[in-house]
């Protein structure tokens, strides 16, 4: 059987409330996430054990990666026996924020599931998702989705919404140095200890806006008008070439533009005629000829 490939897009947050600390150590979160048209590729054929190989060498391909523990977490929901040997071209950074680990385990689901004669239905594949990885369950979402929990519980955005999103012309642009998860959610819990409260986002105020988001979404506002992300305040107070370039890039060119999830990437939805070279030479200026700069779009579905 020959190997089949899959695409694993990367995600934007473009609402990012955490609400809390979890009694387990998780956080609470309502998010609005939407695919991108960028990402990496999985391919998947049979083989006697599971095994990784990856373009990028900075990837670990042990047991470490999240497509590997993918592959443990369906063989103990389902008892599957057989194997596959993954191989993943990388394109989405690590230490970003956009997913990409996560979007690569969730590609990963469903190649074994298809190889195993699919023995999960997707609520079930939904639920082996949610053991790899908090963001992994929204890889196996149909389209742009609102996330609460510490990600496993997802919900379709409305429709109108989602329409108005599909195809949005965006940038996307990554200094050198990533930003570790753990290390952004550490932050927001430190800030929270210096004044109570601090760095998290009242439930009810989050709930109040993200239907304020959709509501102007959908009807026609700018998609960024309403943005938010709880953990840029105490990540931009740290790494300070992040406020920088979006300072200048509002200053310079107009544009509002916001970090996705943890980071380090940020994003800013650009028009049809935007100057897109200059744009990438200005954000190369501060940040370095490393920057990494996509220009790309929202797209309709995960998977």
């Amino acid at each position: 059987m020959a190997a089949r490939e899959y695409f694993c897009p990367a995600k934007l947050n473009l609402f990012l409330a955490v609400t809390g600390r979890r009694a387990d150590g998780y956080h609470d979160l309502v998010s609005v996430a939407a695919p991108l048209a960028c990402g990496d590729t999985l391919a998947a054929e049979p083989a006697s054990g599971f095994t990784l190989a990856c373009d990028d060498p900075g990837v670990p391909v042990d047991g470490t990666n999240l497509v590997l523990k993918a592959a443990q977490a369906f063989r103990a929901a389902t008892g599957w026996g057989g194997g596959a040997k993954f191989t993943l071209t990388k394109r989405i950074p690590m230490g970003a924020g956009l997913g990409g680990g996560s979007s690569d385990a969730a590609s990963a689901l469903r190649a074994l599931n298809e190889l195993a004669g699919f023995p999960l239905a997707a609520a079930a594949l939904m639920e082996a998702a949610a053991t790899v990885g908090s963001d992994c369950p929204l890889f196996l979402a149909d389209g742009p989705a609102i996330i609460r929990g510490r990600g496993e519980r997802i919900e379709r955005l409305e429709e109108t919404a989602a329409a108005r999103l599909e195809g949005r012309r965006v940038m996307v642009f990554k200094p050198a140095f990533g930003i570790s998860t753990p290390w952004a959610y550490g932050a927001i819990v430190a800030a929270a200890a210096r004044v109570a409260g601090g760095g998290y986002l009242d439930a009810v105020e989050a709930e109040s806006r993200v239907a304020e988001w959709v509501h102007a979404v959908g009807g026609g506002e700018a998609v960024d008008a309403k943005g938010f992300n709880s953990l840029e305040a105490p990540t931009f107070e740290k790494f300070l070439a992040l406020p920088a370039m979006l300072s200048r890039l509002r200053n310079r060119f107009g544009l509002s533009a916001r970090m996705s999830g943890s980071g380090s990437a940020c994003f800013a939805f650009v028009t049809e005629d935007a100057p897109i070279a200059e744009i990438s030479k200005e954000i190369r200026a501060g940040w370095g000829e490393s920057a990494w700069i996509a220009d790309t779009r929202l797209s309709a579905g995960f998977r």
